[in-house]
């Protein structure tokens, strides 16, 4: 992927968390509006304690963590993970929410401005660090930002929760199919209609890698929307079989639908990862957010996208179930 744009309100806005200019997904998504995904470029209603009009007025006191958000919903509820995480262990922690596309935060967090922000490690390596990157698992991206990331800058360690494309198809097809994985399709494919959107054709990623790692070749292909209204309902009503969508689209849960593994890694990887500025870290810090993420699953996050984008939660509220839930509140 490139881009991704995560929407501003329920289910019918399908949030897509862009990236361009905010890019958080693998890098060959195009913007779109759908739920929870890697870096938005569109504005998101910010939680209560996103209140300055200007996000990066007025740094955090001495001594004090600033965490930082871009500005859709699912990276909002992150820093608010990460911020409520923190205070529990008596951090110091300001919120600066809402901040805007990775072009106006990345720098922030370079100059120490904003102390921590979450990242999605494949987008981060591929936009910020070393666009020539061909890193494509989790292991290999972690060690490429390793390598590559500015002296003042690093990352903790990975959640296992990702933000990324896939290959999604309902309950009822994965039920007839016996389908798990994107190689189960390998059977079925020549029988169905896979939904994405019109750039899928010419990516890497796209039908050439769904062909080359998996040997799938479709009936056919619909030129839709990014993981958006239109992929959704094409998939839900049957006239695509099998969809792009991104893996954590609210929809996922108010709609069934079932998320095929990729074991091949077609798409890079999307972790869920604190970006920290070197001179803010302590081994509190570390050990708190290191433990937060080891618990942050994919299935987790998309619950809190759907309570948050769908069913309109406060993103404190979302954040503070989740750590509640994982034996951190």
């Amino acid at each position: 992927m490139t881009f991704r744009i995560t929407a501003t309100s329920g289910a019918a806005a399908l949030a897509v968390i862009g990236l361009a200019a905010v890019t958080a997904c693998s890098s060959s998504t195009s913007s779109a509006s759908s739920p929870g995904s890697a870096a938005g470029s569109a504005s998101a209603s910010a939680p209560a304690s996103a209140s300055n009009s200007n996000p990066l007025a007025g740094g955090g006191s001495s001594g004090t963590v600033v965490i930082g958000s871009a500005n859709f919903p699912e990276n909002e509820v992150l820093a608010e993970v990460y911020a409520l995480a923190l205070q529990a262990k008596g951090v110091k922690v300001t919120t600066k929410l809402n901040i805007g596309a990775r072009e106006v935060y990345y720098p922030q967090v370079a100059s120490g401005a904003i102390s921590i922000i979450p990242e999605y490690n494949g987008t981060l390596l591929t936009v910020e660090v070393d666009p020539k990157s061909t890193a494509k698992t989790t292991e290999q991206v972690d060690a490429a930002l390793a390598a590559k990331l500015p002296p003042a800058l690093t990352v903790l360690n990975p959640a296992p929760a990702q933000d990324s494309d896939s290959i999604t198809v309902t309950a009822a097809t994965a039920v007839k199919y016996h389908l798990k994985s994107i190689a189960d399709l390998k059977p079925y494919a020549s029988s169905m209609v896979l939904g994405a959107p019109p750039e899928f054709k010419t990516r890497s990623d796209g039908i050439a890698g769904l062909k080359a790692n998996y040997g799938l070749t479709f009936k056919g292909f619909d030129g839709l929307d990014t993981s958006g209204p239109l992929t959704l309902k094409a998939l839900t009503s049957g006239k695509v079989q099998a969809a792009d969508v991104f893996t954590t689209t609210p929809q996922i849960v108010t709609d069934k639908l079932v998320t095929l593994a990729d074991p091949k890694f077609n798409f890079a990887a999307q972790n869920v990862i604190p970006l920290v500025n070197k001179a803010a870290l302590t081994p509190t810090i570390s050990s708190t957010l290191n433990a937060v993420d080891a618990k942050l699953t994919t299935a987790a996050l998309v619950q809190m996208v759907n309570a948050a984008v769908t069913d309109k939660q406060n993103y404190s509220t979302v954040a503070a179930g989740f750590l509640q839930a994982i034996g951190m509140g």
